[in-house]
């Protein structure tokens, strides 16, 4: 049971970062972007992957690597918009 309420918290959490990454793509820009929290909550969810390795291998762990890799996309977006935005000064 416990699974279940962490796979909706997950699913929820990862309901956001389609849009974030959108967002990254079309504005080319770094603004109300934090590369710090991103990599924050990447730390969060590289947690989330070692834990279930070594406590609990389920389903979640999948949740948990796709948070992960949209994340990883968000912050590879944010240093391309960083550079672009570099090139227009």
């Amino acid at each position: 049971m416990n699974s279940l309420f962490e796979a909706i918290m997950l699913i929820c959490f990862g309901l956001a970062w389609p849009t974030s990454i959108y967002k990254s793509i079309k504005s080319k820009s770094t603004q109300g972007k934090s590369v710090v929290f991103l990599y924050v909550i990447l730390i969060g969810y590289i947690s989330g992957v070692t834990h279930k390795f070594i406590d609990n291998l389920d389903y979640v762990i999948i949740l948990y690597f796709t948070n992960a890799i949209m994340v990883s996309i968000d912050i590879v977006l944010y240093y391309r918009n960083r550079i672009i935005e570099s090139n227009w000064k």
